[in-house]
């Protein structure tokens, strides 16, 4: 088993990464752009480090994940981290750029002043450099079942229909690709993310409770009568502030509050 290491969005004085390795631009480039990025290897056991690389802008991508891209193929090919689509839609590359969870594919690097600062998602075990451990926030996300319950039979050779006012309810949830940016911007699930479901996974819970199709209402918002469950959100809004799709899954959490408090006659 992979031994992990935490790593926290703001780390105490004295206890930042050390500087690791400059890799150097070709002394013929004209626009060069220097990028930090934490890098922790289980093989070797040491302390995290921030390795910086020069880029040379002019032969490279506009987007930052263009420039790990361009590091890992041309420069440094022990540098690791996740990407798929580079279109935004899979949520892969999610890493915290400057201080703000967001997804590399979508984040210009002109839109950075100075050096370009990289970090894996805070406070998530770290599996290598900038790849997160997303085992227990999958493992949540499971336990709310998003997925369609029902009881009665579908209607025969045709799908369960919606009226446009009801599949309208589920714009600005169904959009989520999970990339975990808004659970891992969360104080809440910083301090209690053992027990609290986090940003991401209420929100996807609250997709399928707004879905008219879904027979299982009541029993979902059973589910997440909790202390710790939902209640551990204190409206911080962190979550969306950071998520790159333009969600609000602070939203989605005070309605699901409201539903409960509205069933229980509150």
């Amino acid at each position: 088993m992979v031994e992990t290491k935490k790593v926290f969005f703001a780390l105490p004085a004295g206890s930042q990464p050390k500087k690791g390795k400059t890799w150097k631009a070709s002394p013929d480039a004209r626009r060069v752009k220097k990028f930090q990025i934490y890098r922790w290897d289980p093989d070797t056991g040491g302390n995290p480090r921030m390795d910086t690389y020069e880029v040379d802008l002019d032969k490279c991508g506009p987007m930052v994940l263009d420039a790990l891209i361009k590091i890992k193929n041309e420069v440094d090919p022990t540098l690791t981290f996740r990407r798929s689509c580079r279109e935004g839609i899979c949520g892969s590359c999610a890493v915290n750029i400057d201080g703000l969870n967001t997804l590399a594919c979508l984040k210009p690097i002109a839109d950075v002043q100075g050096e370009v600062k990289i970090n894996p998602l805070p406070h998530m075990p770290v599996v290598k450099d900038l790849v997160p451990d997303l085992s227990l926030a999958y493992a949540q996300l499971r336990s709310v079942e998003p997925w369609l319950k029902t009881d009665s039979p579908p209607p025969p050779d045709a799908e369960r229909l919606q009226s446009r006012e009801e599949r309208a309810k589920l714009d600005g949830l169904w959009e989520c690709i999970l990339c975990f940016c808004c659970t891992t911007s969360c104080p809440s699930y910083w301090w209690n993310g053992d027990r609290y479901l986090g940003p991401a996974t209420l929100l996807a819970a609250y997709r399928f409770i707004s879905d008219s199709r879904d027979e299982a209402t009541g029993e979902r918002l059973d589910a997440l009568k909790d202390p710790f469950k939902l209640y551990r959100c204190h409206t911080i809004f962190n979550c969306t502030q950071t998520c790159p799709k333009g969600l609000n899954p602070a939203k989605a959490i005070g309605d699901i509050k409201l539903l409960i408090t509205e069933r229980e006659g509150g």
